[in-house]
């Protein structure tokens, strides 16, 4: 007797419907799995058979088949094993086929026939609604997962009993609902701006990153303050909206990596990758197509530390999807993309003893020394970096002061909401646009208004310093972020003054003596006053 059940198979951060069809014929007992399966499903025939007779069920000695359509996708996991096992009872004429033919089911069987959780929960959900079906059956571990989804029922189960009971009638499971339609309140940030002493200028810049999600880099000695700032930077950005907080879900769902007792992700992510890292793990792929460590930060951060550490070649599969926001993966039998909607943070020492150009400290660097480690950095990957800024040593009285170094997380992330509320105004008509850092040619004529000073200082800087064209646009959304943080209608010359000093590695020889432009285009006193509202 045939009989079919409807489960799905994972295809990068998505899934497929899969039709589970089960043949049993007269013939010597032999259980056989065919339609591309990888290891971990050919096995699922011992658990599947194991956890059916230890349930209760008398299966017949015939020959069993089971096929997984359509055949050219590779299936992979143990996902299949209660729809499996739903299948040979209804082949078995234990169970009526009819009742399953509304429903997607997917979960991992134990010998006793417990149903273990399984990775993907959400995109399964999601590929069940868009196929139309009634609802899904997965194991009670993923039921707060796989609800997220609306338009479709959860059935949770524990056992495998409980689905046959709920499926004869005998004992009906209730659907499982969750509480609350949004994400949850932000908590506590652990890793506060406040506890980074001095540096007020880097912490701007660090908050023009993240008002306008630009991708930043800091060069400047050991001990300056760049990791520090970094791993703070989730702190001040803003909160998840639902529907990002749902495209990191299922990326995470696909790893099997959603916290325990989670459904959804309310922080944005910080991934922070080992410099031995490889581009597989960076971007994502592998032989069964998994997201890398680049799509794990999606609407978060990616923070390379020690960025010339990387292998090459590693850093250059970046270039393509800092622009687009999406890694496209060919292999040989399937074509995959990842989104990787992130903003990029990298630091770097400025020589490999670390000390050049360091007031008090000698560098042990000779200069082919210091050429070869820039160089471990490509031009073309520079010039997708929004902001590049030098650092320099904490100044001693504020290490040694024991008082409250400056404005906690909470102050920066009112700024930086502020900001992004300006830009959700107006990019309100422009899909696919959230940040200033997403603009185009065309947005960029359109909202990046200059003032007469501000303008005739752009073209000074783009014919003295030979700023490419990428350059130039980043200089003019940068200038936006930071005419947003400060409420200007217009990009006025402070502001383009500060875009232009966020290109440091364009305008100067790596860690050059010279001054900041804001610093020769302003003296102290209209320096400080230009300063004023980022720093009070």
């Amino acid at each position: 007797m045939l009989a079919r059940v409807k489960s799905g198979a994972l295809t990068g951060i998505d899934a497929v419907v899969v039709d589970v069809e089960i043949d049993m014929s007269l013939g010597l007992p032999y259980f056989n799995v065919v339609g591309l399966p990888e290891g971990a499903v050919k096995e699922s025939k011992v658990r599947v058979i194991s956890a059916l007779k230890n349930t209760g069920f008398e299966l017949p000695q015939k020959r069993i088949t089971v096929n997984l359509a359509p055949a050219d996708i590779r299936k992979e996991g143990a996902a299949f094993e209660l729809p499996i096992a739903l299948g040979v009872l209804c082949a078995s004429r234990l169970l009526d086929e009819e009742p399953l033919s509304t429903l997607l089911f997917a979960g991992e069987l134990s010998l006793d026939g417990v149903v273990k959780p399984i990775r993907g929960a959400l995109p399964l959900a999601v590929a069940a609604r868009n196929a139309g079906f009634k609802g899904v059956m997965l194991p009670a571990a993923n039921a707060h997962e796989a609800a997220l989804v609306d338009q479709i029922d959860v059935l949770p189960v524990n056992h495998v009993r409980d689905a046959v009971d709920h499926l004869t009638g005998a004992n009906p499971i209730t659907p499982f609902r969750r509480t609350g339609g949004q994400a949850s309140a932000r908590p506590t940030q652990v890793l506060d701006m406040a506890d980074v002493r001095g540096q007020p200028d880097l912490k701007l810049f660090l908050e023009v990153a993240a008002a306008g999600s630009h991708n930043l880099l800091m060069c400047g000695p050991p001990g300056s303050g760049k990791t520090m700032l970094a791993r703070r930077l989730p702190g001040i950005l803003p909160s998840l909206t639902f529907q990002e907080a749902l495209e990191i879900t299922k990326i995470y769902s696909v790893l099997g990596l959603v916290p325990e007792g989670e459904a959804l992700m309310t922080e944005r992510p910080f991934r922070s990758p080992h410099h031995t890292i490889s581009d597989a793990g960076l971007i994502g792929g592998g032989p069964l197509g998994r997201p890398g460590e680049l799509s794990m930060a999606h609407h978060g951060v990616l923070f390379l530390d020690e960025l010339p550490e990387f292998k090459k070649n590693v850093l250059e599969v970046l270039r393509q999807p800092l622009e687009e926001g999406v890694v496209h993966l060919a292999r040989a039998n399937h074509n995959i993309a990842f989104p990787c909607r992130v903003m990029l943070v990298a630091a770097m020492n400025p020589c490999p003893c670390g000390w050049f150009n360091t007031e008090g400290r000698t560098c042990s660097c000779p200069p082919s020394k210091r050429s070869e480690y820039y160089q471990r950095v490509s031009g073309p990957l520079m010039d997708r970096v929004d902001i590049s800024v030098q650092t320099r040593p904490v100044e001693q009285s504020a290490l040694v002061d024991m008082r409250p170094s400056g404005k906690p997380s909470a102050w920066y992330r009112s700024r930086v909401e502020a900001a992004r509320e300006r830009q959700r105004a107006r990019f309100k008509d422009l899909p696919g646009i959230h940040s200033n850092a997403q603009m185009g040619p065309r947005e960029l004529r359109q909202f990046c208004t200059l003032t007469t000073n501000a303008r005739k200082l752009l073209v000074e800087a783009v014919r003295q310093h030979h700023f490419s064209a990428r350059a130039h646009d980043r200089i003019l959304k940068v200038a936006r972020t930071k005419a947003d943080l400060e409420g200007h209608a217009d990009i006025t010359e402070a502001d383009m003054c500060f875009a232009i000093d966020s290109r440091a590695f364009d305008r100067r020889s790596w860690y050059g003596e010279e001054l900041s432009l804001l610093d020769q285009k302003y003296p102290v006193d209209r320096k400080k006053e230009a300063r004023s509202t980022a720093h009070a």
